[in-house]
């Protein structure tokens, strides 16, 4: 029996030694050159086989259906959003990849008149949770700046590439729109859902009244400047100096800063501040950002404000309090910060972790979905679009 005992003593022995020699190494195995993800020129490897999915499932309905379908059981606004992250994609493919503009132009064009159609026909509320209904919006007409913001982005970028005149009447309606509603708010805060406020839709809107501006000669920068200033003194957290992720429409905090709408905040507030952009990105790498073994992700909250997993964070798994939703948005905060030391881990654990599956040069990770996956193509992609609008360098 004692020589049993130390037969299995020693294998267990063996064994942690060998697993504490191959934990280190398991990275390895999974970790990529950067440029398989994101190249300053033309389209990575990661981003043709992603672009190619998703342009598959704008040519086959029955196959768009179905994703469509699993998206809505569990929140409509996915649906939403993987409609704007793809369009917005696409423009900077579309920048990047001259050739393929005219492909990448009609797939663009398809979504935003779809998704038109359908807020046309079926009301601001399909594209919402349901709990939109279950309050009165406190500014009247009802609306969602969630809606607002990002079509009116789709709209403006679908211009930057390439005009359409269509879409300038349609782009310039909803800029007014919002802009009036901005300087009817004695705050400049404006609903997503009845009384709920969203940094995430506060910036994209923002992004869409810059480009507008950009396109049509308008000029909103006092409207931006005036709201940056308040946002950087009435919705940041004073412990980590972090924008706090929503709010009441007097102000009034009801989440603290969420990973999971932060990064690409940080991202977003490089068209309207630069400065103030880095540092936000600066303080949520440090406060989100982590790096274990070699692989990558981020936590949701700050310690300073923690809080309990939603629909947006996805499931925390404990330990390492590592967050789906923000590990999978840091993305884009690293790729549009050329922060290559997180980019590169995350990328492992996106391979490690997220379940890629490659069929004939198409590329979902089955851990994610099709928002999900949109996002990580932004990621891929971004960076001629706000840099054509910077320089000015006017669309054909």
């Amino acid at each position: 029996m004692k020589a049993r005992i130390k037969r299995i003593l020693a294998g267990l022995a063996a064994l942690l030694v060998a697993t504490l020699i191959w934990l280190p190494c398991l990275h390895f195995v999974f970790t990529r050159p950067v440029s398989a993800f994101r190249l300053d020129q033309g389209l990575s490897p990661e981003a043709r086989q992603l672009a190619a999915r998703h342009l598959q499932l704008w040519t086959d309905p029955a196959l768009r259906e179905a994703e469509l379908k699993k998206m809505r059981v569990s929140n409509a606004e996915w649906d939403f959003m993987g409609r704007s992250y793809l369009v917005w994609s696409l423009a900077n493919m579309a920048l990047r990849d001259p050739a393929s503009r005219p492909r990448y132009l009609q797939t663009m064009d398809q979504i935003i008149d779809e998704t038109l159609r359908l807020e046309k026909k079926e009301g601001m509320y399909f594209f919402l949770m349901p709990y939109a209904k279950d309050r009165r919006y406190v500014m009247q007409p009802a609306r969602s700046l969630f809606l607002d913001s990002e079509i009116a982005l789709m709209l403006a970028v679908r211009r930057v590439v390439e005009e359409k005149p269509e879409y300038k009447p349609l782009l310039t309606e909803r800029i007014n729109v919002m802009v009036e509603r901005f300087q009817k708010s004695q705050r400049m805060i404006l609903e997503s859902y009845p009384d709920e406020c969203w940094m995430f839709d506060h910036c994209v809107a923002l992004d869409a009244i810059g480009v507008a501006d950009y396109l049509d000669g308008t000029d909103h920068s006092a409207l931006i400047r005036d709201w940056l200033s308040m946002a950087s003194r009435r919705l940041v957290d004073p412990k980590s100096g972090m924008l706090i992720s929503s709010f009441t429409t007097d102000g009034t905090p009801l989440d603290g800063p969420e990973g999971s709408s932060l990064w690409m905040v940080t991202h977003s507030l490089q068209l309207l501040d630069a400065d103030f952009a880095r540092d936000q990105y600066q303080r949520a790498r440090k406060e989100l950002g982590a790096i274990t073994l070699g692989f990558g992700y981020a936590h949701e909250w700050p310690q300073s404000w923690p809080g309990l997993p939603d629909v947006d964070s996805g499931p925390i798994f404990p330990v390492f309090d590592i967050s789906a939703g923000s590990s999978g948005m840091a993305f884009i905060g690293a790729s549009a910060f050329r922060d290559d030391e997180f980019l590169q881990p995350l990328a492992a654990t996106l391979e490690f972790a997220a379940f890629p599956s490659r069929t004939r040069g198409r590329l979902k990770y089955c851990a994610s979905n099709q928002v999900g996956d949109a996002a990580l193509l932004y990621a891929a992609t971004l960076g001629p679009l706000w840099q054509k609008v910077q320089t000015g360098a006017k669309p054909r």
